[in-house]
């Protein structure tokens, strides 16, 4: 009976034999370590196309900004899954670039001056969303913002309540696009915005000086200068990201090329 306790507690206790003479080591048993992956991010690409036309892949998702030019001659998607449009001007609002596309199980999200404008067809495809309401998609969040002119001769251009800013929440990055306004209040008041797309050209919406002040107000982590063509060429763009850095150099201003050489 002694030998058969031995035998037994070496078996317990991990010995490789019962001899009482032999040293043995107890060995730790091996674990394998449990890995927990991280959630994936759904990827972001943003593109500029020209002038106030952009073009957003968030996963899936097509979304375009204010399509207008031709973009199949572009080699651009021609099935996007969301159009956004900002306003009735033709540098925003073109029924020949929508018409082009194949809207088959597309969304148009646009105000409601916008989708009186469209034919029958793509306004039976439109979500009217006016300043202050929010609409949510499959993946995404749209809000309308206000965008309007301030100056006394500029007013006919922009009235307020006609046109949407937008601010999409994307995963975590909330991008805002200005639309066409001027240093309005409700823009300085913005708040957690990781991208912001700022327009700057005369006499339709505002200096490159009141866009810098505008964006020190409401201090977004990324600034992309666009939509800066006027009647007298394109506006300084290079003078606005230096009135920028002078009081905050934490906000990154990124240039892109919008007009590729039509100056």
């Amino acid at each position: 009976m002694k030998t058969t306790k031995i035998i037994v507690l070496a078996a317990l206790i991990g010995f490789s034999s019962c001899k009482k003479d032999e040293k043995s080591e107890v060995k730790p048993e091996e674990t394998t370590p449990t890995v927990v992956e991280a959630p994936k991010k759904t990827p972001l690409e943003i593109v500029p196309i020209e002038h106030a036309s952009i073009s957003i892949e968030y996963g899936a998702d097509v979304i375009y900004i204010d399509p207008v030019g031709d973009f199949k001659a572009k080699h651009l998607n021609m099935s996007p899954n969301y159009i956004l449009i900002t306003d009735i001007h033709k540098d925003h609002l073109s029924l020949e670039t929508l018409e082009s596309f194949n809207l088959k199980g597309s969304k148009i999200i646009a105000p409601a001056a916008v989708k009186e404008m469209l034919s029958k067809e793509l306004a039976a495809q439109t979500i009217v969303i006016n300043n202050g309401e929010i609409r949510e998609t499959r993946n995404f969040s749209v809000e309308a913002v206000p965008m309007y002119n301030l100056r006394e001769e500029a007013l006919q251009f922009h009235p307020k309540g006609r046109g949407n800013g937008y601010i999409l929440t994307l995963g975590e990055q909330r991008i805002y696009i200005s639309g066409d306004t001027e240093d309005i209040p409700e823009m300085r008041a913005l708040k957690n915005i990781d991208k912001a797309f700022i327009c700057m050209n005369l006499p339709y919406t505002m200096t490159i000086k009141s866009a810098a002040e505008a964006v020190l107000a409401f201090a977004p982590k990324e600034v992309y200068p666009y939509h800066y063509r006027g009647t007298d060429g394109l506006s300084d763009v290079k003078l606005f990201k230096e009135l920028v850095l002078q009081q905050n150099n934490n906000i990154e201003v990124i240039q892109w090329d919008w007009y590729k050489n039509k100056e």
